[in-house]
């Protein structure tokens, strides 16, 4: 009878390598293609006392390609952006950028003024300033305690 030595360490670094080699393969391709959602355009909201200012990264974007759509309750950015590329005879062409449509809905935390918000698009950021309903901004709750 041959005795063989254990080794767990090696039993657990084979099992790892197998498992990586899973995810290396057709496991984890779909999330690396699927960009519905990571397409959207990043945003910031800042609550001042008169507004909310929602600011969103969309560089390289022609601002007549965004639509905008302010509601009492959210607002809602729907765009594409456009592969711009002219064909050329030799060479490659290898991008990380993300073309196609988008559309992204961002609930606010208050009620605004739909018919009063403004927008201005500079250097890829699109900020819009969406006034509060004036019983937004005077509200007052009293708690009772206990």
């Amino acid at each position: 009878m041959t005795l063989i030595r254990w080794e767990p360490y090696r039993e657990v670094d084979a099992l790892r390598r197998r498992f990586d080699r899973l995810l290396d393969g057709t496991l984890m391709a779909p999330l690396a293609i699927d960009r519905e959602f990571t397409n959207a355009p990043a945003a910031e909201l800042a609550d001042t006392p008169e507004a909310f200012v929602l600011r969103l990264e969309l560089p390289g974007i022609n601002p007549q390609d965004l639509d905008v759509e302010v509601t009492a309750k959210s607002v809602s950015i729907m765009g594409e952006r456009r592969l711009e590329q002219t064909t050329q005879d030799h060479g490659s062409f290898h991008t990380e950028f993300r073309y196609g449509k988008f559309q992204r809905t961002i609930p606010l935390p208050a009620l605004v003024q739909n018919t009063n918000a403004t927008a201005d698009y500079q250097d890829g950021i699109l900020s819009l300033r969406l006034p509060k309903v004036e019983d937004e901004k005077t509200k007052v709750v009293k708690l009772s305690i206990g």
